[in-house]
């Protein structure tokens, strides 16, 4: 993963109140670590994305710089341009941006701040958590990024909110391609696997490493485990890495990325939940086959594409991968799916994206003209 698109390290331009821009878009979480997050950010909020409004982008270049300019930077500009709606694509808005009710439009990713709070680690308990719960239960209007995050929302926000849903394009970041893949032989000698995201406690990549143990057991004795991704907090890391056959990489380019994605046989997911799992749709233009839990998340990203599995019971699991990937013509069978997966979702995405900019327009254009 590499950050092609890098924050600007410099104080953000603002411009005279003359030009005041339609919308202020945080963008401070950008810059560092290209995950799923950021490139959702880049996709849907870039100002080439929100055209024709003009945006006003606030980036950062370290951490501690994200937080002064989500916490005093962000309120300056609201204030300064009074017509301006804001918008919140990565981190929850902080309380003093929710103090300004219907100019705020956050993105929900997921609920996980609320619903998993188990899996959080210290910072995001402190700085991120308490905000989310305020923004969500407070504010008029949300973006989500799949049917199943609004229908989560829908569980804490206002009975009179409105929830839009604006999924992301997929687009091939990685630039993967199938390269042969529906020709290549049987896995009789066993499986290569990868995982996309960070090695933390919510991944549950452990279930993954017990699967790999459980096909190994099965006969696939070669089967193994390429887990791609930042460390992030908990003990997965020290576990996964006394696990036969499981190998870290840590980050990576999108070079070597690609490189994991193209040599691997399928992708495998076992979080606990997701939001959306946008890597898993990524994966799907190397005509790659996705394992994923078999909840209704994954399915309403996979559609009839993904083997789904219980990830807590590895024998059934095991069970479930070996018979996916027996008899003749499985790999052509499961590229043919990847791909028209992909078409499907990015068709549902265009859609999303005319209906959104036509909703933060009209936002925009009404806050204008009380301002004037």
């Amino acid at each position: 993963m590499t950050s092609a698109s890098v924050a600007d390290v410099a104080p953000p331009r603002v411009a005279p109140a003359s030009a005041a821009p339609d919308v202020i878009v945080d963008r401070t979480h950008c810059g560092r670590h290209v995950t799923g997050l950021e490139r959702i950010t880049l996709e849907l909020f870039s100002d080439e994305a929100l055209a024709p409004l003009d945006a006003l982008g606030v980036t950062a270049g370290s951490r501690l710089q994200m937080m002064a300019r989500q916490t005093f930077l962000l309120p300056w500009l609201a204030a300064r341009r009074p017509g301006a709606l804001i918008i919140c694509p990565g981190f929850p808005p902080t309380p003093a941006l929710t103090l300004l009710g219907g100019r705020v439009l956050p993105y929900i990713h997921d609920m996980f701040l609320i619903t998993r709070a188990q899996d959080l680690n210290i910072r995001a308990r402190l700085y991120m958590a308490r905000p989310f719960r305020l923004a969500v239960t407070r504010l008029p209007r949300f973006l989500v990024n799949s049917e199943y995050t609004r229908d989560e929302l829908a569980r804490f926000c206002r009975p009179d909110a409105e929830i839009t849903l604006y999924r992301p394009k997929v687009r091939n970041v990685f630039g993967l391609a199938p390269r042969g893949r529906a020709t290549r032989g049987d896995a009789s000698e066993g499986l290569r696997l990868v995982a996309l995201g960070t090695v933390e406690p919510r991944k549950n990549l452990m279930a993954a490493a017990r699967i790999v143990a459980a096909l190994r057991a099965r006969g696939l004795a070669g089967t193994r485990l390429d887990v791609v991704g930042r460390v992030g907090w908990g003990e997965d890391a020290a576990l996964l890495a006394r696990m036969p056959g499981v190998t870290l990489h840590g980050y990576q380019p999108v070079e070597a990325v690609r490189a994991m994605v193209d040599a691997a046989d399928a992708l495998i997911s076992t979080s606990h939940d997701e939001g959306l799992g946008l890597p898993l749709i990524e994966a799907q233009y190397a005509g790659l086959p996705v394992i994923a839990p078999d909840k209704r998340v994954f399915r309403e990203a996979l559609g009839t594409s993904g083997l789904f599995i219980a990830p807590d019971d590895a024998g059934a699991a095991a069970g479930a991968i070996v018979g996916a990937v027996s008899g003749e013509g499985w790999r052509a069978r499961a590229q043919a799916d990847a791909l028209a997966n992909l078409a499907r979702w990015n068709e549902n995405a265009e859609r999303d994206r005319a209906g959104v900019i036509e909703l933060i327009g009209r936002l925009a254009a009404a806050r204008g003209a009380r301002a004037c």
